[in-house]
């Protein structure tokens, strides 16, 4: 039996990676994605046990204090947090993912110090990627909480000093490479008592963790869905390096996965809202220098069309088609259920009902999906943006839920917008567009919303779930 374990254990790893694989692939469809979750939870469970009892673990006392403590903290977050802090709660747990591997890596070095030349590499990477994704989530999390200013905040020569603390630290990486007597030889030749190589780690964790900062707090709130996603391929890519320092296979497997996967989906993200990948990497993206040209209208420019829910009511009585846009207010008002009702009774009545996602509504990539999903809205009816803009044009009524900069005409021809370029859905040519929204504020971007002043816009204000069953309401009592 002991000749032949380590090949048990490499193939009990090869099938938790397969489990893996076929997990993430079932989760790209709605009816697929519980099986997606169960496969993958048995393939962590095989990895799991198998790097438990492995013979090189000697106590199993922090292991099982680990598992309680971590345990119910998971559930405790998963209790707790309402789907509205989904993005945060995602932030912390790239967040923590990255802290991890610092850790991990960190720790691996002060045992082991007398690493092979690539391990020592993927260990300064390790810490380096890690730290990073670490405190650009935490102050991704602070942004959407409102814990911090979810502005921009900029100052002169900020690229440059990021690009040197990215140069510093790969060089203190480099440094780790060099043996002992070697780096005491280079010390001796320029006349210093240099420090250890353990203080090197300190110092080139400490960069990495200034640099997460510096990388996220440039970019605005607006753009949060996709550091989320870029942070989240940061986090595998921390997870990949640290398996090759542990030599976990399966570590690597994950980690490439999600690494991956993240990065595919930041591009996709990207794409849509009309942004280069370069420029998020390089944490300039919620800032980058827009085009000169005409200025939007402001708030006070805009005279928007109130009207009660009697009024609103009437506007659906003769709809043949209706396409519902959910935003973030949706969300925050937990609408999706009495949204779903709406969307039914309407369809009783003999109207063609469809909803349209945009890539980026709500804050983070398939949100507004999960919340649908949850309300038992079929996924049939669900578009996405390129799939249903051109219907826009054709349908009787476009009811907006608290989706405001996805849905702001000024993105197509407002060149000093932030949002000048990025595609948005195409409501301002229904026939009518009704707008449900709290009040008249602007939009997570910051920016005035002109379409609430065109002609054919009607704006119905009210917390998004009351307003919605106050219609509902009116719309059974005129039947």
């Amino acid at each position: 039996m002991g000749e032949y374990r380590e090949d048990i254990v490499n193939l009990l790893y090869l099938i938790s990676a397969v489990l893996f694989v076929l997990g993430i692939k079932r989760l790209s469809a709605v009816r697929t994605a519980r099986q997606g979750n169960l496969l993958s939870m048995i393939g962590m469970a095989i990895a799991m046990g198998v790097t438990i009892f492995e013979p090189h673990v000697q106590s199993y006392e922090l292991i099982v204090a680990g598992f309680v403590v971590g345990g119910l903290a998971g559930a405790l977050l998963a209790v707790k947090t309402p789907m509205t802090g989904m993005p945060q709660m995602v932030a912390l747990l790239n967040g923590f993912g990255g802290l991890a591997s610092l850790l991990v890596a960190s720790a691996e070095y002060v045992a082991k110090p007398e690493m092979p030349a690539f391990t020592l590499s993927t260990t300064a990477l390790s810490v380096i990627v890690g730290g990073v994704t670490f405190t650009g989530s935490v102050i991704a999390f602070g942004k959407l909480q409102g814990l911090v200013t979810e502005k921009a905040v900029n100052f002169r020569g900020q690229h440059i000093i990021n690009l040197t603390l990215l140069v510093l630290g790969l060089a203190l990486g480099g440094v780790l490479l060099v043996d002992d007597f070697s780096l005491r030889s280079i010390y001796d030749s320029i006349g210093i008592v240099g420090p250890p190589k353990i203080t090197l780690l300190i110092v080139l964790a400490s960069l990495s963790l200034l640099l997460g900062v510096l990388v996220v707090i440039p970019i605005g709130g607006a753009d949060m869905p996709v550091v989320i996603s870029l942070l989240n391929s940061y986090s595998g890519i921390a997870a990949a390096l640290t398996g090759f320092v542990l030599s976990n296979m399966v570590l690597i497997v994950t980690g490439a996965l999600v690494g991956a996967s993240g990065i595919i989906l930041t591009q996709i993200m990207c794409k849509s809202m009309n942004r280069s990948l370069l420029n998020v990497i390089m944490g300039g993206f919620g800032n980058a220098p827009v085009a000169s040209g005409p200025a939007g209208v402001s708030g006070a420019d805009i005279v928007v069309k109130e009207i009660g829910v009697e009024e609103c009511a009437m506007v659906f009585d003769s709809a043949q088609s209706c396409i519902i846009v959910p935003g973030y207010g949706m969300a925050v008002a937990q609408a999706q259920h009495v949204v779903r009702e709406l969307s039914e009774l309407l369809e009783k009545r003999g109207c063609v009902v469809k909803f349209a996602i945009h890539p980026v509504a709500g804050r983070m990539p398939g949100h507004m999906n999960v919340l649908l999903a949850e309300a038992n809205v079929p996924y049939e009816k669900l578009y996405e943006m390129d799939a249903i803009n051109e219907e826009f044009a054709n349908t009787d009524v476009a009811l907006v839920i608290g989706a405001n900069d996805v849905t702001n005409p000024s993105a197509r021809h407002v060149p000093s917008s932030p949002i000048y370029g990025m595609p948005i859905l195409n409501t301002d040519k229904a026939r009518t567009v009704v707008v449900v929204k709290r009040s008249l504020k602007p939009g997570y971007a910051g920016i005035d919303n002109e379409l609430y002043g065109y002609p054919n816009c009607l704006m119905y204000l009210g917390d998004a779930k009351d307003a919605v069953a106050k219609l509902v309401a009116e719309i059974k009592s005129n039947s």
